[in-house]
């Protein structure tokens, strides 16, 4: 199974439409967003597929609208970050912000932990678990998402033109 990453969409919702259609290209099929959507109208590009969401520092405000947007199915929010299983990996998802919400995670030694915040996309492991961050769709010099094949652990990174 391959899975679509994508980070910090700030409300550009065409340049995340555009992320999400080239993540669907490369054969995506599951999208995880690691925080700051801002709006509503984000968790609605991102839910062509089946769609897991942490909300980030922008989303604060918006929590309630983001909320009633996952109602919809195969529409996962798991709040300030949880952990779901797919494909017998187990995947965290975190915007990365507080330390409190990210530290029990890690502790917990998933295969992933995804991250964004940074507007900066890296490839790293902590311990057992590999820590991914897929750049950002806003205040970044290139804008990135990435795919992971859950199967054989390839990451791709793809640059969003903009």
């Amino acid at each position: 199974m391959k899975i679509g990453i994508l980070s910090d969409s700030h409300n550009h919702l065409e340049r995340t439409e555009r992320a999400v259609a080239l993540l669907q290209e490369a054969g995506a099929e599951a999208l995880f967003h690691c925080g700051d959507l801002a709006t509503p109208e984000i968790v609605s590009a991102c839910a062509v597929l089946p769609f897991y969401f942490t909300f980030g520092n922008h989303d604060a405000d918006s929590v309630p609208q983001l909320e009633q947007a996952a109602q919809g199915q195969d529409i996962h929010c798991l709040r300030w970050g949880g952990e779901v299983k797919l494909a017998k990996r187990r995947i965290a998802l975190v915007h990365g912000h507080i330390s409190r919400d990210l530290k029990p995670l890690l502790a917990a030694e998933p295969d992933y932990l995804l991250t964004g915040h940074s507007h900066q996309n890296h490839d790293f492991h902590e311990g057992t678990t590999r820590r991914i961050n897929p750049g950002a769709l806003f205040r970044a010099k290139v804008f990135t998402v990435a795919t992971l094949d859950l199967a054989t652990d390839d990451l791709q990174w793809i640059e969003v033109p903009r």
